[in-house]
Formats: structure tokens, sequence, C-alpha cells
């Protein structure tokens, strides 16, 4: 299996907005190859700490012994690696002795190691097993909602988290296909679903996406309960920030954007909410996404989607 790396994305950008400093105690609750995680424990030590959270035990493996084969190690119990997704953040923060931290930071979606990982089946460009678990111990594969999903039920998934205006012909073509055989292949669904488009709804030329993006986006939002999760965790990392402590979340599509731009101007007040006794929160401090600049998209192309925003703690 090739290493285990991962280009962070906005890098100055979150280390700009977050400001570690030495002492400092912070979170990050999507490890990755762990490039944002050693930019701030470079910049906390050697008395700062931090939390690292992952569903992928691989990746935090590969962090572990790239740390420790540093020629200056992180000083012993200046992190805590922990395999989990980040819903039950607030529990595990508080049973690691993490409270009241001064920043915490979510790089939402799934690495370019994930991406390029063949066997990990999130990408219709090579050929693998319909799986899509960023936990690969999770019960619920793609292929599991692929084969099992009635029509209806398929064809809302598709509409909802992969915003695919074609999904019910996508659908159908699907059940049509597994009534012969199950779908068990990242290639076998791409092609299924370039089938059904035919054409209709995708770009060409430049910039164009593979008609299959939508749907796989689909399926992998929901095999991890993406959004579920978000919505979850968000509370939660205001709870555990100290005031003055900023949140910064960086998001690579609409939905996510969605909910982390409402969350936001609830908290700090601009929502329309209709209780107007709801406690304000946060300061809104990046009034628009920051996105990368052309230097980062030329160089790291996957950038380009993404938008960070940052909030600070009343």
């Amino acid at each position: 299996m090739q290493p285990y790396a991962h280009t962070p994305v906005l890098l100055a950008e979150v280390l700009h907005f977050l400001q570690p400093r030495p002492g400092g105690v912070y979170i990050d609750g999507t490890l990755g190859g762990g490039g944002h995680a050693t930019a701030v424990l470079q910049q906390v030590h050697p008395d700062g700490r931090l939390l690292a959270l992952d569903a992928d035990p691989a990746a935090l493996q590969a962090v572990q012994t790239r740390w420790q084969a540093l020629e200056q190690p992180f000083a012993a119990g200046s992190y805590t690696l922990l395999q989990s997704t980040f819903e039950n953040l607030e529990t595990l923060a508080h049973a690691h002795g993490f409270s009241a931290v001064d920043g915490i930071l979510f790089d939402l979606g799934v690495s370019s190691h994930q991406l390029d990982t063949a066997t990990r089946g999130f990408s219709f460009l090579a050929e693998g097993p319909l799986d899509m678990r960023l936990d690969p111990t999770a019960e619920t594969t793609a292929a599991d909602l692929v084969n099992t999903l009635d029509e209806q039920a398929l064809a809302d998934t598709i509409y909802r988290y992969g915003e695919e205006r074609l999904s019910r012909r996508i659908a159908r073509r699907i059940v049509e296909q597994r009534q012969q055989q199950p779908i068990s292949t990242t290639t076998e669904l791409a092609a299924l679903v370039a089938r059904a488009v035919g054409g209709r709804g995708t770009k060409r030329g430049p910039g164009a996406i593979h008609p299959a993006t939508r749907t796989f986006q689909a399926l992998r939002i929901a095999v991890n309960r993406e959004l579920a999760q978000l919505e979850a965790v968000l509370p939660q990392a205001v709870r555990l920030l100290r005031p003055g402590g900023r949140l910064a979340v960086i998001s690579f599509h609409s939905l996510e954007d969605r909910i982390v731009k409402q969350f936001f101007r609830d908290e700090s007040g601009y929502g329309g909410n209709e209780a107007p006794d709801r406690p304000v929160t946060l300061q809104i401090i990046t009034k628009k996404p920051v996105e990368a600049g052309e230097d980062e998209t030329r160089t790291n192309p996957r950038s380009r989607s993404a938008k960070l925003r940052v909030a600070e703690r009343i």
C-alpha cells in the first residue's frame, strides 16, 4: 500500500486564523495525513497539547509513525490520537483532559490517500470494491446501499446528498442492473451511471466533471453519515472552546458549507432564529468563506472546492 499522505489545504490560512500559540490546547477532529496537526503542534510545543481524531486507523498509524521518526519528536504527552468519528467529540475530549480549548479544526471529506487507494472504493477512476467507508470497521458499505435500498430511497439519497437532478433515472438503472446481478465495483457503478445520464446535465470540455461524481458523493455521505455527524459536532465544539477560542471548518461541497454557514449565523445572532432569548455564542471571523489562491490550486487541484469558515467563541 502506498504511504498515507495528504496535502493539507489552506494550511497558511488555517494557521493564520487559529493562531496556535505555545502552551495552547487544540483539537483536530479530522487528522487525515496530519498536515494541519503537524503544523499546529510545531507552533504549540513544548508545553501545548493536541487531541486528534480520525475514523481511519491507517491515518492514525501513519501519522504516529511519522511523528516518532522526526529528528526532534514532539514531547511525550503533547498529543493524543484516537480512532473515532467526531460525532462524540465532547465526550472524548473531556475523557482525555481536553476542555476550554484554544482552537478546533475540522477538515471535512476524504483525504487524497483515501481517494487514491482503489481498495477503499471512493473513486470511480480506478476499479475497486464499492466500499466508501471512512472507518473500515463500520457495517454499511456503498455496495450495501446500492444493492438493498428500494428505488425511491436510492433516488432520494442520490438527490439529497449528491444534488443530482437525474437521480430517479440513475436509481431506476441501478435497480434494473442489480436484478441481473449485484453491483460490486466502483467502475461498474460509474459506467452504469454514465449510461443512465447519457451526457445529460454534464459539462464538456475544461472543468467538466464525470457523470458519476454526484452519485459517488451521495453514497459516500450516506455511508458515513457525514452531514448528520457535522450537525452533531458543531454545538459540541462551541461548548469545548474557551472564550476567545476559535472554530475553523473546511468544507468541500455546498451541503457541508451550508450547514456550517447557517450554524455560525445562528450562534452569532444573525441566523433569523425565532428564539430571541437564544444566547449568542460565536462571533463570525470570516464574513465570506476563505478559498485557495491560484498558487495552491495549481499545485493542489483538490483545493479548488475548499471553503474555510472561522468563528470565535464569545
